[in-house]
């Protein structure tokens, strides 16, 4: 070879090497359903997927402190969620995931004491060779514990907010000095835009729950003014991103300042690493759609983006819905491509090789600004009232949320605010995602709740009842003083009590609370146009050809308190003239049917997002007929497969309202139809 036929060398630059990537975020995915068992064999799957943490869904009645046996369980049981009643429940869930290596998320409130005891338990139960103190030391993971928000939105409440806030602090106490490294509460904004909040109403309520748990911390006088930094180093968020996500990318950086302020400057954090804004995430499902669900892939993404995107406000923990949430259960296959999601962002994507690519915009930092401004205005609203606790009572907080989802759904109905493939190019070709709907979707084991019962028949004919019975006396004892309940609580894992069991001694003591609605002074809408006025027009019409005003009762049965929905049909109810008699969550069947017979009314509808409509709805209609209410036309909203639609029609239910018709007005319309129908008037 010639010289000249020599290749040239390569430049050193002709290939660059690239920058180390940032560690990535937890990687989680929500999950648990039917029993125990079932449960672990996901978590298990999952994990060999490349997930990197485990976050667990309970089932309704172990979020509010009932056992499988109780009539508030009944049709409840392994649907949103997995049941674990004892400590024999806990063992399953986690057989063969080595605890004190494991970062677990548990989302639970009213019974995070509970739920952290039998993991601690069950945790010493798979390390015999070490003392109970030195697995506490080793265990990672997060109890959600956010008992305000409850309140506000999610509905898994159980106790009064002071004897609430009492537990929490308990607990924040009982886990800087034996748990190091557990986050004992995760205040949720998540479920307050979930419930409508605007992203200053998001900022500010998190963050004034926030203060309120850390008044309290300090008042209890369990921690040392030397250790509060500990305390303050070890709160955690969880956050909710929308589809906006310039915006959401904004929010999370108003929030990473303010707590900052907040912080150093009320509680004279000196160590920047214990002011640091710890949040983790579950982007939103509210804006999933039950039309065209595909298109809910690419607004996961756009969500995840919002807080991945900016380094300095990056999420440490992540899961994402899937995108079949709007139809059912999401199938273990949906949850792989959610996680897939995540993983091609942080592993393919360059993201992690940067600093955060929105220091200097001028655009952010603007917005950022404006949020921040407004938060601490509406924070200080809050705090005049007498902080968080007050203005939950007071009803403040709830009333602003209902009015703005109202605001919201105003928005969607009148095409202000686009949702593509709802109120926007609804035209669609087939897909093959959902050609065989009920194969799309998970369900629940119906034998679930049989096999729940079982097991709390085989727990309590194996345990001693006289240790059971001690121990939650010396609970209900240690209640009635200042003394921290952790321990009483841990030694009633230990002997043996259930979930129900710890609750209803709890109960005794500290009572039990029923949140305002909200819906009383919610601002509806504001002014009606040509369709609404003309739906008053009917209601007032029929009211005067029956003799009275229209009378609506809008009822919540069985154990799920996502009360949204149920809380905007009343106030457009309201709007469009009805009176409503709606008494918020948690009602029986036999609750609900009292209460249409004592108020006389001419319509029932029952909102439930639980999936237990087949036990529920049958149970109304069926005491409906008992009390000769015939004329009483029964409608349903709520995450219902088309073919349980048509089965509830069948039996009698006159009308079944799912995701995609998000007309209330409309909606109105069809419930003055059916209660025309009801008493032969003429159409």
């Amino acid at each position: 070879m010639s010289e000249q036929d020599t290749p040239a060398p390569v430049s050193e630059t002709a290939v660059p090497e690239r920058p180390q990537k940032d560690r990535p975020w937890v990687m989680r995915t929500y999950a648990g359903h039917s029993t125990a068992e079932a449960s672990n064999a996901l978590y298990r799957g999952n994990l060999a997927k490349g997930q990197t943490g485990l976050s667990v869904a309970f089932d309704l009645p172990t979020q509010t402190g009932y056992d499988p046996d109780s009539v508030m369980s009944r049709g409840e049981v392994g649907k949103v969620g997995v049941p674990v009643p004892h400590l024999g429940e806990m063992r399953k869930l986690f057989d063969q995931i080595p605890l004190t290596e494991m970062n677990t998320s548990m989302t639970i409130n009213a019974v995070a004491m509970w739920m952290l005891a039998m993991y601690q338990v069950a945790a010493e139960e798979q390390n015999p060779d070490l003392s109970p103190e030195e697995v506490a030391a080793r265990l990672a993971g997060t109890t959600q514990n956010d008992i305000i928000k409850e309140y506000l939105s999610r509905g898994t409440y159980v106790f009064p907010p002071e004897h609430s806030l009492r537990l929490i602090a308990d607990m924040i106490a009982y886990t800087v000095h034996q748990i190091p490294k557990w986050n004992p509460i995760n205040i949720c904004s998540y479920h307050l835009q979930e419930a409508g909040a605007t992203p200053t109403q998001e900022l500010a309520y998190a963050l004034c729950t926030a203060i309120a748990v850390l008044d309290q911390v300090k008042a209890s006088g369990q921690v040392a003014e030397e250790d509060f930094p500990q305390v303050v180093g070890r709160m955690s968020f969880f956050v909710n991103a929308g589809v906006r996500f310039v915006e959401e990318t904004c929010k999370m950086r108003a929030f990473v300042q303010l707590w900052d302020e907040i912080t150093r400057e009320r509680y004279g954090v000196e160590d920047p690493k214990m002011r640091r804004f710890r949040y983790g995430v579950q982007v939103n499902s509210l804006g999933l759609t039950e039309a065209q669900p595909e298109n809910n892939v690419q607004r996961i993404v756009l969500e995840m983006l919002g807080v991945t995107l900016s380094k300095n406000a990056r999420a440490r923990a992540l899961q994402l819905p899937a995108w079949n949430e709007a139809l059912g259960l999401p199938r273990p296959w949906d949850q792989q491509w959610s996680l897939r999601l995540q993983q091609v962002l942080a592993f393919e994507s360059d993201l992690l090789e940067y600093e955060d690519i929105f220091d200097g915009s001028h655009v952010i930092e603007a917005k950022v600004a404006e949020l921040v401004a407004s938060a601490k205005a509406e924070m200080d609203r809050v705090q005049a009232l007498g902080g968080a606790i007050a203005a939950v009572e007071s009803g403040y907080m709830k009333q602003a949320l209902v009015s703005a989802h109202a605001a919201r759904r105003g928005r969607i109905e009148s095409g202000e605010e686009i949702i593509v493939g709802v109120n926007r190019y609804e035209t669609t070709e087939p897909s093959p995602l959902t050609a065989n709907l009920d194969d799309a979707i998970m369900v629940a084991d119906p034998q679930a709740e049989a096999a729940a019962l079982a097991s709390m028949e085989a727990w309590k004919a194996q345990r001693d009842d006289e240790q059971v019975r001690a121990a939650l006396e010396a609970l209900a004892t240690a209640a009635k003083t200042d003394e921290n309940l952790m321990g009483a609580t841990l030694d009633a894992v230990r002997a043996g009590a259930t979930t129900g069991e710890w609750a209803a001694t709890l109960r005794e003591v500290f009572g039990e609370f029923r949140a305002p609605t909200g819906v009383g002074g919610a601002v509806g809408v504001a002014e009606a146009g040509a369709e609404l006025t003309a739906v008053r027009e009917k209601v007032q019409r029929t009211g005067e050809e029956l003799g009275g005003r229209l009378r609506l009762l809008v009822g919540k049965p069985g154990l799920d308190g996502h009360s949204n929905g149920a809380e905007q049909v009343a106030v457009r109810a309201r709007d469009a003239g009805f009176e409503v008699i709606y008494q918020g969550i948690r009602l029986t069947p036999e609750q609900i049917v009292s209460a249409a017979v004592a108020e006389d009314v001419h319509c029932v509808g029952l909102s439930i997002l639980s999936g237990s409509h087949m036990e529920l709805v049958p149970a109304v209609l069926e005491g409906l007929r008992e009390a000769g209410l015939d004329d009483v036309p029964l409608i349903v909203g709520g995450i219902i497969p088309d073919s349980d639609g048509r089965r509830l029609i069948e039996s009698g239910v006159a009308a079944v309202y799912t995701p995609k018709d998000f007309g209330l007005t409309e909606i109105m319309d069809g419930i003055v139809e059916q209660i025309r129908r009801a008493h032969d008037l003429d159409a």
